[in-house]
C-alpha cells in the first residue's frame, strides 16, 4: 500500500477508535458512564451475564416514580441494566448486522445536536439547520447524479423545491419516495383533483385502471411492504420477482410480471432496484431497469440504503452503473455513512417532484418559505443533518472511498477463507460487503451433488438445524457474531439457512475474520451437533 493511502488508513482507524486521553468537554454523569461503557466493551461482543427474560423483570413496572430522583442514581440504574446488558455492535468480530463502529467525533457532536434542540421542520426553529440540511441533500445529490454545479445554484436553496428529505431510516425515505411516485401519477387532471384531495379509489376510475402495482426482486426490504399498505397499494400488489442465481432480480421474469399485470388491468407504479441487497449485498442490473421502466413509462426508484455509498469509490462505482437513472434514490447514512441510528434520506432527479406531496398549515409551513417539512413525512424532526455534513466534511469523499474499498476487499478475503475451508461452503459470492456461508464438510458437498432430490432435501433439513444451533451458541458465547437468514439456492432447488456476514467496520481484521471460523469449527464439537452430524449417515462427523 503506498505511504499516502497507508497514511490516510492509519488518520480514519483512529477516528474510528476512542482517544486514550478523557475528553475534556464530558461532563461527570457523561465521564462516568463513558467509563462503564469502555470496560463493558473491552471485553463483551453481546451481553451474557442476564437472560433476556431476566433483563424484562428490570422493566416491568408501569407505574411512573412519584418523585424526582438524583441524576446521580438514575446514572447508576443506566450503567446496572442498560449498559452492561447491551450489544456492542462496535465490536470487530461483531460482523453479522449492519452496525459498525462510529467515529469518535459523533459522540460529541450529537450531544451538541440534543443540546441546540432544533426542530427542522420549519426555518423558525433551525434557521442554520435548515440550510444546512439542503446542503447535505445536494451533496448526496451531486454523489448520486452528478449534475453541473449550475444545477446546484439555481436548486439548493430553492423556496419552490427540494433535492430530497432526511428521514429517521430508509423505511421512511422508500416510503416518501412511493408516496412522490404515487401522487405523481394520480396528480390533478381537468375535473380530478388529484389522490391527495380525492383519494385511490376515484384515482383508479379516473384512469381507468383496477389496480396499481410495485415490482422488485425478492431479496426487497421489508419497508417496501409497509410503503405498500401505506399508499393504498395492497401488499398483494407489492410484486415480489424471482431472482437469478446471482441474487439479482430476473429481467425476464420482471418482463413476464408486468404482462400477467397487464392482462389484469393492474399498472406499474414503480419498478424498484436495489443496490445492495440486505441479504447478500448484491446489486440488481440498473440499466436494464431504467431502459424497462423507460419503456413501461413508470417511476423508477432505487433503494439503495445499504450499497448508496460505494459511488464515493472510483473503483467500484461502475456497479451501481445506471443510479443516476433513477427518479429517486435511497440512502441510509447510519449504515456506511457511519452516523448513528435515525439518519436516511432520499433524493429525487428532479427538484420539483416533491410537489407532488406539499403540505402546508397556517401557523407553520406556509406557502413559500424554505421549510423543510412541507416536503416530508414526518413532521418534527431532529437536526441529523449535522452528523451527516460531519461525516462528509471530516471524512470525506477519499475516506470513504478508502472505507468502502477496504469493506469489499475484506470481504473477498473472507470468502477466500470460506472458499478454502474443508468444512464451509460459500452460498453467495460477495458482491459488495455482505456474503453468505454455511457449515457444509466437502464430503457432504459432493454428495450433494449426487444423490436423489429427497435425500438432499433431508441433509439440507439437517444442515439448516446445524446452521441454526451454530450461530444461536456463537451469539450466547459473545466473542465473534454472525447472523443467520435463509436463501432460495437454485443449486439445490430448495430455501436452506445459511450464515450471513457484514464487513463495514473498518477495524475488522483478517485475523478475526479467521478466528470467526475457527470458533464456529469448535462450537460443531458440541454434543448436540455431533448427534445432528451422525444422522447424515454414512457421511463422517466432521
Amino acid at each position: 500500500m503506498p505511504n499516502k493511502a497507508r497514511a490516510n488508513l492509519e488518520t480514519l482507524y483512529r477516528i474510528f477508535t476512542v482517544p486514550e486521553t478523557p475528553d475534556s468537554t464530558l461532563g461527570a454523569v457523561d465521564q462516568a458512564i463513558t467509563d462503564n461503557v469502555a470496560g463493558f466493551l473491552q471485553t463483551h461482543i453481546v451481553a451474557i451475564e442476564q437472560s433476556l427474560e431476566q433483563i424484562e423483570a428490570g422493566f416491568s413496572s408501569c407505574a411512573i416514580p412519584e418523585e424526582p430522583t438524583y441524576v446521580s442514581e438514575y446514572t447508576e440504574f443506566v450503567k446496572a441494566n442498560l449498559v452492561a446488558q447491551s450489544v456492542h455492535t462496535a465490536a470487530p468480530g461483531f460482523v453479522g448486522h449492519m452496525t459498525s463502529a462510529l467515529p469518535y467525533f459523533m459522540l460529541p457532536l450529537a450531544r451538541l445536536m440534543t443540546a441546540l434542540n432544533q426542530n427542522v421542520v420549519k426555518v423558525e426553529t433551525s434557521k442554520a439547520f435548515t440550510p444546512m440540511e439542503r446542503q447535505v441533500l445536494a451533496m448526496i445529490h451531486h454523489l448520486v447524479y452528478r449534475f453541473p454545479k449550475e444545477f446546484y445554484s439555481e436548486w439548493i436553496h430553492n423556496s419552490q423545491a427540494a433535492l430530497g428529505a432526511v428521514c429517521s431510516g430508509g423505511t421512511i425515505a422508500n416510503t416518501t419516495a412511493l408516496w412522490v411516485a404515487r401522487n405523481r401519477l394520480f396528480a390533478p387532471d381537468g375535473v380530478f383533483r388529484g389522490i391527495a384531495q380525492e383519494g385511490l379509489a376515484r384515482g383508479l376510475r379516473h384512469r381507468g385502471i383496477d389496480g396499481i402495482a410495485l415490482l422488485v426482486s425478492e431479496r426487497g426490504h421489508y419497508s417496501l411492504g409497509k410503503a405498500a399498505d401505506l399508499l393504498g397499494i395492497g401488499r398483494d400488489h407489492l410484486i415480489k420477482v424471482k431472482t437469478a442465481e446471482n441474487n439479482r432480480i430476473n429481467m425476464q421474469a420482471l418482463r413476464e410480471e408486468c404482462r400477467r399485470l397487464q392482462g389484469e388491468n393492474i399498472r406499474p407504479l414503480a419498478l424498484v432496484g436495489i443496490a445492495g441487497t440486505t441479504e447478500t449485498g448484491n446489486v440488481d442490473p440498473l440499466e436494464e431497469m431504467a431502459d424497462f421502466a423507460e419503456e413501461l413509462g413508470c417511476y423508477f426508484h432505487v433503494d439503495a440504503a445499504w450499497g448508496g455509498p460505494t459511488l464515493f469509490s472510483d473503483s467500484h462505482r461502475r456497479l451501481l452503473n445506471g443510479i443516476d437513472r433513477a427518479d429517486s434514490v435511497t440512502i441510509d447514512a447510519h449504515k456506511q455513512l457511519y452516523v448513528p441510528m435515525g439518519a436516511g434520506m432520499v433524493v429525487f432527479k428532479d427538484p420539483t417532484a416533491v410537489s407532488a406531496i406539499e403540505h402546508h398549515a397556517a401557523y407553520i409551513l406556509r406557502h413559500g418559505s424554505k421549510d423543510l417539512g412541507s416536503h416530508t413525512l414526518e413532521g418534527s424532526r431532529p437536526g441529523m443533518a449535522l452528523l451527516i455534513h460531519a461525516g462528509l466534511s471530516i471524512i470525506g469523499r477519499k475516506g470513504y472511498e478508502i472505507l468502502i474499498d477496504l469493506g469489499i476487499q475484506r470481504a473477498r478475503t473472507f470468502a477466500e477463507l470460506i472458499r478454502q475451508h474443508p468444512n464451509f461452503e460459500l452460498t453467495s459470492e460477495p458482491e459488495l460487503n455482505i456474503l453468505t456461508y454455511r457449515y457444509c464438510p466437502k464430503t457432504v458437498q459432493q454428495k450433494l451433488a449426487e444423490v436423489s432430490p429427497e435425500e438432499k432435501a433431508r441433509i439440507n433439513a439437517i444442515l439448516d438445524q446445524i446452521c441454526l444451533l451454530l450461530q444461536k451458541y456463537q451469539r450466547e458465547a459473545g466473542k465473534t457474531f454472525v447472523s443467520r437468514t435463509r436463501l432460495q439456492m437454485s443449486r439445490y432447488k430448495e430455501e436452506i439457512t445459511v450464515l450471513r456476514s457484514v464487513l463495514a467496520n473498518p477495524l475488522t481484521t483478517d485475523e478475526i475474520l479467521a478466528s470467526v471460523l475457527t470458533e464456529q469449527c469448535e462450537i460443531v464439537r458440541k454434543t448436540e451437533i455431533q448427534a445432528l452430524l451422525a444422522q447424515i449417515d454414512p457421511y463422517p462427523i466432521q
